[in-house]
């Protein structure tokens, strides 16, 4: 094949150029204006049980606005999921407080929450407090079990910061995900299921936690003539070009969703009967993923190779394709950390690739891919 196929290439919708342009007639190219006010009003809408939204630079921002309007600090700790990427935990860190790793459960790959409730009470028994918040995961865009998560978070009165990045159109119980916790998070990077070329949002309860969070994003300057700053303040805020090209994306966030899942579906019913390749789906009705990467696990007993040969195979062939998230708990900056671990996402890690899912991902390309997969498999 003469073209490359990427994971997810961003696809624009055609109307972004308008919104820009819009922002360079009227001169606003500054970090707040009209794209901004009406990008956050579009995701409020997007993402409904009356939330609001903040425009914002990345999802990493999001996270650590989040976590300082929950009060952590250091000293403290956070349970973070180990299986994701760096972005999750990292904000903690920021803060001076601990990340405390939780492994995942084989249903979704999220945070398991059997063990988040035996880290809370091992946490409140070596530390004498409780951890200051939850930072559950939707990772590749399949819903965590959020609703195990919330009930132990309320059971132990810790609130949940939803890191929903991945999984923006994902839903639980018809629910979309980000809604769930205190706090949510959106990322718009380049790959994601909508891009601002950068960006991100955080999606809190009301009105007031909207003013606080874009205070703080705007270096938290206090109302007076002069440059007053009472608290820490951050340069957070998304571009009203950004944002810009955030509005001409909404236009084509619903066909993104429907493409990723008809993708997801061809490969769910090519990958049907071949031995030692699992396609990672959703596990029952209450899970709408987005499907953002389609990901699936190789095993090396069964297919004669492992997810490493597969992957440089496929690069050969034109074909990009990326190892599984390696676990936080593993990761050389994170050692030290305190985790609790089952040996599920070491198990992923070792086994699983994602694959490409992107809106430039077509049918043939689908056909292409799951035929080179079976090429590298004995049989």
């Amino acid at each position: 094949m003469d073209k490359r196929i990427y994971l997810c290439l961003a696809h624009m919708s055609g109307k972004e150029q308008a919104f820009i342009k819009e922002a360079f007639d009227t001169n606003w190219v500054v970090p707040l204006g009209p794209n901004v006010n009406a990008f956050e009003d579009e995701l409020k809408h997007f993402v409904g049980q009356d939330k609001e939204v903040v425009a914002l630079s990345a999802g990493t921002a999001a996270i650590h606005l989040g976590l300082i309007q929950l009060g952590v600090g250091a000293g403290d700790e956070v349970i973070c999921q180990s299986f994701t990427f760096c972005a999750s935990a990292n904000p903690v860190a920021y803060q001076g407080a601990t990340p405390v790793f939780i492994d995942s459960e084989e249903d979704t790959w999220n945070m398991d929450p059997v063990l988040l409730e035996e880290a809370i009470k091992d946490r409140i028994a070596k530390t004498g407090k409780k951890p200051k918040a939850i930072l559950p995961v939707h990772l590749y865009g399949m819903p965590a079990r959020i609703d195990e998560i919330c009930a132990i978070a309320a059971k132990y009165d810790i609130p949940v910061l939803e890191d929903a990045a991945e999984a923006l159109g994902s839903e639980f119980k018809g629910q979309k995900c980000g809604t769930f916790g205190t706090f949510g998070v959106l990322s718009f990077n380049g790959n994601k299921m909508i891009t601002t070329s950068g960006g991100g949002a955080l999606i809190v309860p009301d009105e007031s936690t909207k003013k606080q969070t874009m205070f703080y994003a705007t270096q938290a300057r206090e109302p007076f003539p002069h440059y007053q700053h009472e608290k820490i303040g951050y340069n957070y805020r998304m571009s009203n070009i950004c944002a810009g090209i955030g509005r001409g994306q909404m236009t084509v966030l619903d066909e993104h969703i429907a493409h990723h899942r008809h993708v997801h579906a061809l490969y769910e019913n090519a990958f049907e009967g071949v031995d030692g390749i699992t396609l990672k789906s959703n596990p029952d009705g209450r899970f709408n993923a987005n499907y953002w990467l389609s990901t699936i696990l190789i095993d090396p007993v069964r297919t004669g190779t492992n997810y490493d040969e597969v992957r440089c195979k496929l690069d050969e062939q034109g074909i990009e394709t990326r190892p599984l998230w390696k676990p936080m708990h593993l990761q050389p900056v994170y050692a030290t950390n305190p985790c609790y671990v089952n040996g599920v996402s070491e198990r992923l890690f070792n086994m699983g690739l994602c694959i490409p899912a992107g809106p430039w991902v077509t049918d043939e390309d689908v056909a292409y891919i799951v035929e080179q997969i079976k090429a590298c498999c004995k049989g």
